[in-house]
C-alpha cells in the first residue's frame, strides 16, 4: 500500500466549512482521496460539495468509519482538534497549521503517543500516495505513481524535487512532509523504517534543512538499518547563525545544526548529497543502477 495512506484510506476534514478546509477538501477529492466526512462544531447536518458535516470527530467516525483526519483549523484551536481526533479513534492525524505554541505541541505529541495515533506535522504539507490518496495540501498534479519514497522538512522543496523526479519518469510511492517545527510527529527515522519495509518503495529521497539533528540521526539509521538506496538534499548552506530561516526549527545555534555538518554526516553514512534540487535525479539514477548491477 506504499506507506500510511492508500486508496482504502477514509479521510475526514476538521474545519471543512472554512475557506481552506473546503478548498483543500475539493483538491484532495480530485486527487482520488476518499473524503468521507468533515467536522465543524455547530454546523452538523450540512454538506460541503456532497461531503457530510458533523459537529464532532467522534460522530463522524461512528457514521463513516474515517481513519485519517486532516486539520484546517487556526493555531489556537489546533491542540484541541488533534486531541479530539485521537480520542475519537483516528489512527493518523495530519496537521498543516503553522504557529502552534511549542507547549501545545508538547501536550499533543504526548497525548497522541498514549493513544497510538500517528501525527504528520504540524507546519507541513501533509502526505500523498500519488493516484490513490492525498492528505494535506500537496499539489497532486506534480506527482507520479511509482517506487521512490520521499520524506522532507520543506514543503516547497518537496514540490521542486518531485517535479524533477516526475519529469524524469521516476514516480513516487508515498511522499511525506514532516513539517518544520521543533516539535513534530512522524520524522525521518519513522518514515525510513516504513520505507525499508514497504514492498512498493525501491529508493528514498531525504530532504533536510538547517537546525536540529534530525538529519544526523537519519544518517545513522540508514547506515545501520537500510538496504535500499537513499539520496539527500540539504537546504541552508548560506544561512547565518542565530537567524531562523523560514521554519521555526530551521535555525543554526552556535556550531550546531549547520548544513555542512548535516552533509558530512550523511555522506559519512554513504548517502550522496545533491548540490541542487535538480541534481537529485542523476544521483538517484546512479544509486538505482548500481544496485541493479550488484
Amino acid at each position: 500500500m506504499a506507506i500510511l495512506i492508500d486508496a482504502r484510506s477514509h479521510v475526514l476534514v476538521q474545519g471543512i466549512t472554512g475557506r481552506e478546509g473546503a478548498l483543500h477538501s475539493a483538491r484532495m477529492r480530485a486527487a482520488g482521496t476518499a473524503v468521507v466526512a468533515g467536522t465543524s462544531p455547530g454546523k452538523g447536518g450540512q454538506t460541503v460539495e456532497g461531503v457530510p458535516v458533523f459537529d464532532s470527530v467522534r460522530a463522524a467516525v461512528a457514521e463513516t468509519g474515517a481513519g485519517v483526519a486532516v486539520l484546517f483549523v487556526p493555531a489556537r484551536f489546533a491542540r484541541d482538534a488533534m486531541i479530539e481526533a485521537a480520542d475519537a479513534g483516528i489512527g493518523l492525524v495530519v496537521c498543516v497549521t503553522e504557529g502552534i505554541p511549542v507547549r501545545d505541541m508538547a501536550e499533543v505529541t504526548a497525548h497522541l503517543a498514549r493513544r497510538g495515533t500517528v501525527l504528520v506535522g504540524p507546519n507541513g504539507p501533509g502526505l500523498i500516495t500519488p493516484g490513490r490518496c492525498s492528505a494535506g495540501i500537496m499539489p497532486a498534479d506534480v506527482f507520479l505513481p511509482g517506487h521512490t519514497g520521499l520524506i522532507s522538512r520543506s514543503g516547497t522543496l518537496t514540490y521542486e524535487v518531485v517535479y524533477e523526479l516526475t519529469r524524469a519518469g521516476l514516480g513516487q510511492s508515498t511522499c511525506v512532509g514532516m513539517g518544520g517545527d521543533p516539535l513534530h510527529g512522524l520524522g525521518f527515522l519513522e518514515c525510513l523504517e516504513l520505507y525499508e519495509a514497504d514492498a512498493e518503495t525501491e529508493a528514498v529521497v531525504l530532504i533536510g534543512e538547517i537546525g536540529g539533528d534530525d538529519e544526523e540521526r537519519a544518517a545513522a539509521f540508514v547506515r545501520d538499518h537500510m538496504t535500499k538506496p537513499v539520496v539527500a538534499y540539504i537546504a541552508g548552506f548560506s544561512a547565518p547563525p542565530g537567524k531562523r530561516m523560514g521554519h521555526a526549527g530551521a535555525i543554526v545555534e552556535g556550531s550546531s545544526g549547520t548544513a555542512a555538518e548535516k552533509k558530512a554526516a550523511l555522506e559519512a553514512a554513504g548517502i550522496p548529497v545533491a548540490a541542487a534540487p535538480a541534481d537529485v535525479v542523476p544521483l538517484l539514477r546512479q544509486r538505482l543502477e548500481g544496485r541493479r548491477t550488484e
